[in-house]
């Protein structure tokens, strides 16, 4: 009995857990969002964030006021969902590269279910190509493609990114073939300050833009 009992508690505050994760509910995109990510809370294998991450990126978003994102890597639109669910709220845009084209329609059809397509140019191609060549400035990046190019994706991208913009990269607590390069990069660099948000066990990057390189 004592067992069933310790079971119940740990599997309800687990619920409770994923529950507290998702963000107050202020209208009906909220609720169309919100229905859609818990409605599919178990459906993102192909590579995407976990719910916890994606909750991060949304804060990191909402905190700072940020309009004019980029995602590296879509998959099939998790970490799409949650960056534009936030941009809703700042009158912001997604621009969101993915190579390979069964995922990047599924996450377009993903979007448009979710109620966000508005928000969000999704790009079919290589993002080795595209980022370096991509026009506008930035003031959030989400990386979580090829990991071993992390680094060549951040000194394309710095010079796009405004002063208090911020670069955010996935898996970085991960032992994996460009992680270290990228982060003793970072390290190095006087115009960013980073920190490592270890609430997932992957890890996510935050490099916050503080100034020019000097």
């Amino acid at each position: 009995m004592i067992k069933k009992l310790s079971l119940s508690i740990i599997i309800m505050t687990l619920q409770l857990s994923v529950y507290c994760q998702y963000p107050n509910v202020n209208n009906d995109l909220d609720k169309k969002i919100k229905s859609f990510l818990k409605g599919n809370a178990d459906s993102w294998n192909d590579m995407n964030i976990p719910i916890t991450d994606g909750k991060v990126l949304y804060d990191i978003i909402i905190k700072n006021n940020y309009k004019n994102a980029l995602e590296i890597g879509t998959s099939t639109g998790h970490s799409a969902i949650w960056i534009a669910w936030a941009l809703s709220k700042t009158g912001g845009k997604l621009t969101t590269i993915e190579i390979d084209k069964e995922r990047y329609l599924q996450a377009k059809s993903n979007f448009k279910k979710a109620g966000v397509e508005k928000y969000i140019d999704a790009r079919l191609g290589d993002a080795h190509e595209i980022v370096p060549a991509i026009e506008g400035n930035f003031d959030f990046v989400f990386s979580d493609a090829d990991k071993y190019w992390y680094k060549n994706y951040f000194i394309a991208m710095d010079p796009k990114i405004k002063d208090g913009g911020c670069f955010t990269a996935h898996n970085t607590a991960m032992q994996v073939s460009g992680i270290k390069e990228f982060l003793d990069y970072l390290e190095g660099l006087k115009n960013y300050k980073t920190t490592i948000d270890k609430s997932s066990r992957s890890g996510i990057s935050v490099s916050y833009k503080i100034g020019e390189k000097q």
